[in-house]
């Protein structure tokens, strides 16, 4: 019965008639009704009229329509009697709210029909969801869904578990036991349907609990799997995939709960994979769920008796389904189309969870069993075998590095033979294992097997096919860009005559690939390249001159890039006045580019950068045509859509260039496409005030002001705030060298600069981009220098790393409680590494935030600095050495840059530089003996007779085993550095002064640290011009450490100048045989004798 007078349903039955009109301008008029009369005057009745409509109207249609209405109406947001927007149902007084749910739990009671059904059920879900963000009871509602969830029609019980899975919320405060029993009885419903509800319903429910809660549950994973066997046996593939999908939800959440039935399971999805009848979506589910476990769980898989070998040999299998119908490879070798979509294919499901198999599981587990396989199915008489033993090559190349590396002469006997095998996909594939090995084994590969690799590949480029020829060409670029001038020059003749050939194919693709290689190897090659450039670049010239048709856009685009990459690799002089002639095709170029796809946009924006880096102060004339498209681009806002229904999410889920993000039971579509380009335009903008410096002022303020500064509160997009973060010293350098660092222009630009600098600090979410606002602080600061800070600004920079502290503290306490419930041998998650290095980033740049204030404030820092001194104690007795580290290197740039006053902090410092000194780790030990240089330095008196006690210490720390090796040799090198500033400046508390100066010229030489050196060396001068007996005595050894400090370029400048003077006096009066002094020297030291004492 209805509550509501007949006139009411008769407007509400004609405004839903109109929503659904094919004709627009009726459509339009009824939308601007509903907005207006009803959600805007009325909306109480409107879905009170909804509810009523759902459970009368006799048209299955009018109800199921009146049921999507309610859902997205009930969630508008809408200002409440308090002033709060809230959803709008929430908004409704209670007495309206209470009789149009128990409306609506009737409809979903009664509702026969199960499209319609399912969409009350949504309706129903999106008020939970409202009232559980709400914190808003509904206790009517539980009953009723438990009660429906035990109904004896099939469709009711289906319903209940179908909004226990939309909104997990409304059952996760109940009691266990009563959860339990509900998600058993689904499972163990006699309908499939409604066990599968069942499984979704649990999967959304435990992955909203928290970890602590979830054991409770574990028991129901024999129940779970229990389904699966009936439904693979009746072929049902749809509803097998929906239960792989909720499986694939649980693995990711909590992998270890499968462990009992772990092999059960392998053998379960195995037997799905293999089976051809049930179609590709569940059996690539299947195996997406075994890689899920991998990247989850990857010790248990490591265990599992049959998991490694069985996944390997499904990927490999599934990965020979390539090429159906098409054995000759015609219609592939014909499609023009390079980038057309092949993920859901099973060979790229094999190739992807190879992949994934490899980086999780390593080398150890992975390639016995894929070397089994592969030597026989490269010599296999099929194809395909062939094909999938290449590309399982390149899936595995990059997880099995540090085994693969060793044995890349093994692997290319495997490979390069493919470059000539008969068929063209064949021969691709192994133009794909080249490329990708290229890059996986970066370095070796070009080093050690260019002499096989390039004389073997560079022939492919003459195939018959033009697919095989452009994939030739990709993997050139990977090689060449790795690899050093040297390496490529004797091959540039025969690769680059092969490139020129390819400039001729008729496929337009080839020649594309062709321009991008050249390029590639022109950035490479450098001033090797120059013999080429007067043949590469009048044809170039002549690509860029011809007016094209739009399909040739791409192709000029590709030879810009190669332009300007040749003219970055030769330099201005080479080009003459090409350089000046290619600026001005660039600008007519640019100003006939008006489509918004042209491709020519984005590529002169980048060529325009290569230009200005080329031409230095040159290009200036030439911004006012560059800069402003590109802060146009840089400039660009976020383009966020809500959509409401089903079909504007399919539309945009698959489209690229596009974002989803679930929001309050509502999808947030963020264009990508236009961030990225938002991104790469403020990265190429600060080339330019880095390469143009002052010539770039007239742009800095409103780039400051438009892009910079609000493009640090970017939080759309990580790499935008990013690039800002960049630019934004960028932009105060150029200023300052166009005004002068004590202008008042400058002054004022800082003045509004630095606030917002600091107001990030405190708002940024992500770790690793919280590192880089740290970075755009102290290079600001570094670029404004002494004084730059007000007190108000250190105390706000003091506030803000008190807050990343307390963060940093409680992220480390949870990791080392999730490290407590590990497994014994279980190894630490990729995500948990990743975590761990991005707090190590950050701290480093703060360490360096903290040293720049130090360095340019002073001791008026301190005050504000000893706020945080719990933190500094906390850390140096940490056993995580970053943490200690961290400490000490600030308790130095006290000692540094307060001088004298760092004694009021001793009693916190000392012991931890004493510590430091004996630490393990050698960067650690770096810091502690670099404090005790600095104290010795610059800490006057009061720290005189610590310094002194801590020589034996320091001569143990030079006396460590492997105390020249790479890792300790900077901590050597330090204390080395730190003992003549001892013995420099505090000699007077120094017992036996003598006898360590003595035993200190053993400690040289310093041919690393560039820091410490001249110090070392400094006091060696000193100590040669007082004509002491610890060099007179010892002039070979002192004569032999100059010489290697010369020639490792750690010796440099006026110091360099005073200590071979100082030299020459002491070889002078120690009547040294040069000759004799340089005999154990290398050819390399032997020169730089010549050159300085011949």
């Amino acid at each position: 019965m209805s509550v509501l007078p007949p006139e009411i349903h008769t407007a509400l039955s004609d405004l839903l008639r109109g929503l659904q009109s094919p004709d627009n301008v009726q459509r339009t008029a009824a939308e601007e009704r509903l907005n207006k009369e009803w959600v805007g005057e009325r909306p109480d009745v409107l879905l009170m009229g909804l509810s009523e409509q759902i459970q009368l109207a006799q048209e299955t249609s009018t109800r199921n329509f009146a049921a999507v209405i309610f859902r997205r109406q009930s969630s508008k947001p809408r200002k409440a009697a308090n002033g709060q927007t809230k959803d709008l149902f929430l908004t409704l007084p209670d007495a309206e709210r209470d009789a149009i749910r128990a409306k609506l739990i009737q409809c979903l009671a009664s509702e026969t029909d199960s499209s319609v059904r399912a969409k009350i059920g949504d309706a129903v879900a999106e008020l939970a969801r409202q009232h559980t963000d709400e914190n808003v009871p509904w206790p009517e509602l539980l009953g009723a869904l438990f009660h429906a969830s035990q109904s004896g029609d099939a469709g009711q019980r289906e319903t209940a578990f179908r909004i226990f899975s939309t909104t997990p919320g409304i059952i996760e405060k109940q009691h266990e036991d009563v959860v339990m029993g509900a998600f058993k009885a689904g499972f163990g419903d006699s309908e499939t349907s409604v066990r599968i509800s069942a499984v979704e319903a649990f999967a959304s429910f435990f992955s909203s609990i928290n970890k602590k809660a979830q054991p409770k549950y574990f028991a129901l994973i024999p129940e779970i799997l229990n389904i699966l066997p009936p439904i693979k046996e009746a072929q049902d593939g749809d509803m097998l995939t929906k239960a792989l999908v909720s499986l694939i939800d649980l693995a990711e959440v909590a992998p270890k709960m499968f462990k009992p039935l772990f092999n059960s399971l392998v053998q379960f999805s195995v037997s799905v994979i293999q089976d051809k009848d049930l179609g590709e979506t569940p059996r690539q589910n299947a195996l997406e769920l075994m890689a899920t476990f991998a990247d989850c769980a990857p010790q248990m898989c490591r265990k599992d008796p049959n998991f490694t070998n069985d996944m390997v040999t499904q990927c490999l299998s599934l990965m020979t389904d390539v090429g159906a119908d098409d054995d000759d490879a015609e219609e592939w070798n014909e499609m023009e189309d390079l980038d057309q979509d092949e993920s859901d294919s099973n060979h790229v499901a094999g190739e992807q969870c190879m992949d994934r198999l490899a980086n999780k599981l390593g080398g150890g587990a992975i390639l016995p069993p894929t070397f089994n396989w592969l030597p026989r199915m490269m010599t296999s008489s099929a194809w395909r075998d062939r094909h999938a033993a290449l590309m399982a090559i390149s899936a595995i190349s990059e997880g099995c590095r540090d085994l693969m590396v060793g044995e890349l002469d093994k692997v290319l006997d495997l490979v390069l033979p493919a470059l000539r095998d008969p068929h063209p996909r064949v021969r691709w594939a192994g133009c794909n294992a080249i490329g990708q090995m290229s890059t996986d084994f970066a370095g070796t590969m070009q080093e050690k097997y260019h002499q096989v690799v390039l004389p073997n590949i560079i022939p492919v480029l003459e195939s018959a096919e033009a697919r095989v020829q452009a994939h030739a060409a990709a993997a050139l670029v990977n090689f060449c860009e790795e690899a050093e001038k040297n390496i490529l020059e004797p091959y540039l003749d025969p690769l680059l005559n092969q490139l020129l050939m390819l400039l001729q194919s008729p496929k337009r693709f080839v020649q594309e690939q062709a321009l991008s290689t050249i390029a590639t190897v022109a950035d490479s090659a450098e001033a090797a390249f120059s013999k080429y450039y007067d043949t590469l670049m009048p044809l170039l010239f002549n690509v860029l001159q011809e007016e094209q048709s739009k399909e040739y856009r791409l192709l000029r685009a590709k030879a810009m890039e190669c332009a300007t990459l040749i003219a970055l690799a030769v330099g201005r002089e080479r080009m003459g006045q090409d350089a000046i002639n290619l600026v001005l095709l660039l600008g007519r170029i640019q100003n006939s580019v008006v489509d918004a796809d042209d491709p020519q946009a984005s590529y002169l924006l980048h060529c325009w950068g290569r230009m200005a880096r080329v031409l230095g102060q040159e290009f200036v004339p030439y911004l006012a045509g560059v800069i402003p498209p590109l802060t146009e681009l840089a400039g660009a806002k976020a383009d966020i859509q809500l959509f409401e229904d089903e079909d504007q999410v399919a539309q945009y889920q698959d489209e690229e260039g596009w974002e989803l993000v679930p929001l309050k039971g509502k999808m947030i579509g963020i264009r990508t496409s236009t961030l990225d380009d938002k991104h790469m335009a403020i990265e190429l903008i600060v080339i330019y005030a880095q390469v143009l410096e002052g010539a770039f002022e007239p742009y800095v303020n409103d780039i400051m002001d438009k892009i910079a500064l609000p493009g640090l509160a970017f939080f759309f997009h990580d790499p935008v705030r990013v690039a800002s973060a960049k630019c934004v010293p960028q932009l105060l350098n150029a200023y300052k060298k166009a005004h002068g660092p004590e202008s008042t222009q400058l002054g004022q630009l800082w003045e509004r600069t630095v606030e917002r600098v600091l107001e990030v600090l405190s708002t940024e979410p992500a770790i690793d981009t919280l590192a880089e606002m740290y970075q755009c602080f102290y290079e600001c600061v570094e670029v404004i220098g002494k004084n730059s800070l007000t007190s108000t600004h250190m105390a706000t920079f003091i506030e803000s790393a008190k807050s990343v502290l307390q963060d940093y503290q409680t992220r480390v306490k949870e990791r080392l409680e999730e490290q407590a419930e590990n497994d014994d041998g279980e190894e630490v998650s990729e995500d948990v590494l990743f975590a761990i290095e991005d707090d190590q980033n950050l701290l480093s740049d703060m360490n360096k935030a903290f040293h720049t204030i130090f360095k340019n404030m002073g001791a008026t820092f301190l005050p504000h600095w000893e706020t945080l001194m719990e933190f500094y104690d906390a850390a140096v007795i940490n056993r995580d050495p970053t943490q200690r580290q961290w400490a000490i290197c600030i308790f130095d740039d006290v000692l540094e840059f307060s001088g004298p006053l760092s004694w009021n902090y001793s009693q916190h410092i000392i012991q931890p530089l004493i510590d430091g000194m004996q630490d393990d780790v050698p960067a650690n030990r770096q810091a502690a003996v670099y404090g005790i240089g600095v104290a010795a330095q610059k800490g006057g008196d009061a720290w005189s007779e610590f310094v002194a006690a801590s020589l034996p210490t320091l001569f143990q720390v030079i006396q460590r085993p492997n105390a020249r090796a790479d890792d300790d040799v900077f901590a050597t090198e330090n204390a080395c550095a730190s003992i003549s500033k001892i013995l420099a400046f505090n000699p007077g508390k120094v017992p036996n002064w003598q006898d360590y100066t003595t035993a200190w010229v053993d400690t040289l030489p310093v041919t690393n640290d560039e820091e410490a050196a001249p110090f070392a060396y400094a006091f060696l001068a000193q100590l040669i011009e007082q004509q002491n007996p610890a060099v007179v005595n010892q002039a070979v050894k002192c004569f032999q450490a100059v010489v290697q400090a010369l020639e490792a370029e750690t010796l440099q400048g006026q110091t360099a100048t005073r200590v071979v003077t100082a030299t020459k006096a002491l070889a002078q009066a120690a009547s040294l045989n040069v000759a004799q002094a340089t005999a154990g020297l290398t050819p390399e030291q032997q020169q730089t004798v010549q050159a300085y004492f011949a």
